[in-house]
C-alpha cells in the first residue's frame, strides 16, 4: 500500500463475521479513508440460528434476511461468490449472480465466506436429501413437507402414505434437533386440517451417529432435550447413521430400512471450499490463523469466522474457537480492529472471547438454554432463548418483524400454505450451495498467466 493510492479493503462473506467486520470498519475509518467492497452471493445477512422456524413457518424469510444495503451505509456490495484467491497478484475472482467472472483487487482481504453442509460418500445422499443451510431450503422444505401431507391426503396405497408421513432428520446437532422439534410441531397442527389424516400416523426420526444429543450442552439439558422430542413421539436413535438413501427409503447403518419421501440432511458443516484456492495450512478443512486472525505466509490477508481455525486462548491446549454465530460476530469486530491496526501501523490484538452459553428453541414453550453456565428448561429457558435471537438480530426493523411473526403464530397459528415453487422437480442438495463452482490452484494460476 502507497500514499498516492486509497486502501482497497475486501470483505468475502456476508455471514456474521464478514458484516460485523464491515460494518466496523465503517465506523473505524473516516469517509475517503479507504475503499471497503463487500462480496456475498446474497444481499442480505442470514441469521442462520432461526432458519428451523422459517421451515416451520414461524417466521417469514424476510424476518431472518437482513439487508445488506440497509446495514451498510459505506460499503460497496458487489453479489456474487468469491471462487478463487490469486494471493499473488492481490486479485479475488469473484463470479457474479449474472455468471460474469471478474477480478476484484485488494491491498487487504478479509476471507469470512463461511461454511457449506458437510456430506460423505454415501450412495443416493446428494440426489435424495434436503438440506437446511440457506434461506431457499428452508423455504423449499416447508413446501416439501405441506407437499407430503397433500398427497399423503390424496393418496389410496397405504405404502406410500406412509413413506410420505415419515421424515427423517440427520444430524442431532443444533441444528438438526430444531428442524426436527419445529416442524414435527407444524405437521401435528396441520393434520387437523386434512380429514383423511390421522396425526398419529406421522413418524418423525433424528439419527445421529454420536451417542447424546446436543453434547456441547452437557448431560442435563441434552436428556432433557431428548426428553421432550420422544415426549412429542419423535423417534431418536443415536449411535447409527445412513447408510443407503434411495428416492422412498432410507437404510441405516443399525439395518433397519424406513420408507421415506423425505431426508433432511444436517449432520455437520464444512468450510467453504473457497478456503481450499490458497494453497496454505488448514486444521479440519479450515485455515490456520493466528490469533489476531491473520493468515500466515499471506500479508494483507485475514480469516475468520466459520472457514478459520481462530485459536481460541481462553481455553488454550491448541483449542480452536467453535463455529458459531456468537464468535463470528466478536470475531468480525476483532478483525475490524486490526485491519485499522494495520493501515495505521499499530499492533494488532488478538481475539479472546469467552463462551457465553447456548440456546436451543424447541417450539412452542418448549427449550433449553444455559446462559452464563445457568442451566434452564421449559418457558424460562424459551424466555432466554427469543431474548437472545432478538439482541443478535442486526436491525431494529428485523427485530420488530420477528417479534411480531411469533406473537401472530402464537395467537393466530399457521395457514399451512404452500407456495409450490420447483413443485415439478424434486430440489436436493446440490441445487442451493453450488460447491462446484471454485476454482482450483492450477486454474488461478492458469487465469493469472493468461492475463499477464
Amino acid at each position: 500500500m502507497t500514499s498516492q493510492r486509497t486502501p482497497r479493503i475486501l470483505v468475502v462473506g456476508g455471514g456474521f463475521a464478514g458484516v460485523a467486520c464491515a460494518r466496523r470498519l465503517e465506523r473505524r475509518l473516516r469517509p475517503g479513508e479507504a475503499r471497503i467492497t463487500l462480496t456475498a452471493p446474497f444481499d442480505y445477512q442470514l441469521y442462520l440460528p432461526l432458519l428451523p422456524q422459517v421451515a416451520s413457518g414461524v417466521l417469514t424469510p424476510q424476518s431472518v434476511a437482513v439487508s445488506l444495503r440497509r446495514s451498510l451505509r459505506r460499503t460497496r456490495v458487489v453479489p456474487g461468490g468469491a471462487i478463487g484467491v490469486d494471493t499473488k497478484a492481490r486479485v479475488c475472482v469473484i463470479r457474479k449472480i449474472n455468471g460474469a467472472v471478474l477480478d476484484e483487487p485488494y491491498d487487504v482481504l478479509v476471507l469470512a465466506p463461511g461454511s457449506v453442509t458437510r456430506t460423505f460418500d454415501i450412495p443416493g445422499l446428494t440426489d435424495h436429501a434436503l438440506g437446511m443451510k440457506t434461506l431457499a431450503e428452508a423455504a423449499y422444505l416447508r413446501d416439501h413437507v405441506i407437499a407430503q401431507l397433500d398427497l399423503a391426503d390424496a393418496s389410496t396405497d397405504a405404502a406410500e402414505r406412509a413413506a410420505r408421513l415419515r421424515f427423517v432428520v440427520v444430524g442431532g446437532g443444533y441444528a438438526g434437533t430444531e428442524t426436527a422439534a419445529c416442524l414435527q410441531r407444524l405437521t401435528t397442527a396441520a393434520a387437523r386440517r386434512y380429514p383423511r389424516l390421522d396425526a398419529g400416523r406421522i413418524r418423525w426420526h433424528v439419527v445421529d451417529v454420536a451417542s447424546r444429543l446436543m453434547p456441547e450442552l452437557g448431560d442435563r439439558l441434552g436428556t432433557e432435550a431428548l426428553r421432550t422430542l420422544r415426549r412429542r413421539g419423535v423417534e431418536v436413535s443415536l449411535g447409527t447413521s445412513v447408510e443407503r438413501v434411495e428416492r422412498d427409503r432410507v437404510r441405516l447403518t443399525d439395518g433397519r430400512e424406513l420408507p421415506c419421501r423425505t431426508l433432511v440432511w444436517t449432520a455437520g458443516v464444512a468450510a467453504s471450499p473457497l478456503v481450499g484456492t490458497l494453497g496454505t495450512d488448514t486444521v479440519k478443512g479450515r485455515l490456520v490463523v493466528t490469533d489476531r486472525m491473520t493468515v500466515p505466509g499471506l500479508d494483507g490477508v485475514f480469516a475468520l469466522g466459520d472457514a478459520a481455525a481462530v485459536p481460541d486462548v481462553t481455553k488454550g491446549d491448541g483449542a480452536v474457537c467453535p463455529p458459531t454465530a456468537q464468535h463470528a460476530l466478536r470475531q468480525g469486530k476483532v478483525a475490524a480492529d486490526n485491519v485499522v491496526a494495520r493501515l495505521h501501523g499499530h499492533p494488532l490484538r488478538p481475539y479472546a472471547h469467552k463462551d457465553l452459553g447456548l440456546v436451543v428453541d424447541l417450539g412452542g414453550t418448549d427449550a433449553v438454554s444455559r446462559p452464563l453456565g445457568v442451566q434452564l428448561t421449559g418457558l424460562p429457558a424459551q424466555a432466554v432463548a427469543r431474548g437472545y435471537h432478538l439482541m443478535a438480530l442486526r436491525t431494529g426493523v428485523a427485530k420488530v418483524r420477528t417479534a411480531t411473526n411469533w406473537l401472530l403464530n402464537a395467537v393466530a397459528g399457521d395457514d399451512y400454505v404452500r407456495t409450490g415453487f420447483q413443485s415439478r422437480r424434486r430440489a436436493t442438495l446440490r441445487d442451493f450451495e453450488f460447491t462446484d463452482a471454485y476454482l482450483t490452484p492450477e486454474q488461478i494460476r492458469a487465469r493469472r498467466a493468461s492475463v499477464t
